[in-house]
């Protein structure tokens, strides 16, 4: 349980940590931001794979390969659905006082992007816990470093648009804080759910990855391929993913 509370505080306390950042360089470029979040995408995509589905079909038994079929896609379709009720960053970022004068509007678009991330964050707190029901603390702490480093540049991105609509810096931090606990909250669901009810481990595990390899295509390579860095991207996704696989066969 332990591990779990210092994974729950780790997952959430990054987009606090990002936010800070944020704070700090008011004005990243989206040549930096690109390469970073393309980086943690390829940390994303290994742990989806390694930490979640694999172990899914391990633990599926004689249906292992349907039972996560079906798990990753409704796990995709779940966020695409999220999706359609309110966008993520991709669609909501880039708030800009200069471009959109008007405050009130700017104000109500960001609330909406902040609701955005918030909701976004629980499915991925839930991923980070269903991972410690595998019984691998390992590969549970891998799924936990991948969704931590995707939330390093969501913090990031979180400040400008806030501080552009004329949101105190109190209240923006504050902002971020509620999005890392959302984050907080989703870990522990997912532990308790896996818990309550081995039987659904293998669902869980390869609904988590779904919702995972969802948020890698469609949000942060899209994101990361918007703004002429595709090249350096690319290379940062390999980059994240060999890492992971490194750390897998070293701490496997």
């Amino acid at each position: 349980m332990t591990m779990v509370l210092l994974t729950a505080i780790g997952v959430g306390g990054a987009t606090v940590i990002g936010a800070l950042i944020g704070f700090i360089f008011k004005k990243i470029s989206h040549r930096f931001s690109d390469i970073v979040l393309s980086f943690a995408a390829g940390v994303m995509l290994a742990a989806a794979v390694l930490g979640l589905i694999m172990p899914s079909l391990e633990y599926g038994g004689k249906f292992g390969i349907l039972v996560t079929v079906v798990g990753i896609f409704a796990g995709a379709v779940c966020l695409n659905l999220i999706d359609k009720l309110v966008p993520h960053l991709h669609k909501l970022a880039g708030v800009d006082s200069e471009t959109h004068p008007n405050a009130n509007a700017n104000l109500s678009r960001v609330l909406l992007f902040v609701t955005a991330i918030a909701i976004h964050n629980l499915p991925e707190g839930i991923a980070a816990g269903v991972g410690f029901g595998a019984d691998d603390p390992t590969q549970a702490i891998l799924i936990a470093v991948g969704i931590a480093l995707q939330n390093v540049p969501e913090g990031m991105v979180i400040i400008g648009p806030m501080l552009a609509a004329g949101v105190s810096p109190k209240k923006t931090f504050l902002f971020a804080l509620f999005t890392g606990a959302v984050e907080v909250v989703g870990t522990f669901i997912g532990y308790f759910a896996v818990n309550l009810a081995a039987a659904i481990l293998p669902f869980a595990l390869a609904f988590a990855g779904g919702t995972m390899l969802y948020v890698i295509s469609d949000e942060m390579i899209p994101e990361t391929h918007a703004h002429g860095s595709e090249r350096g991207a690319t290379y940062a996704l390999l980059v994240g993913f060999c890492l992971m696989l490194v750390f897998d066969v070293l701490l496997g």
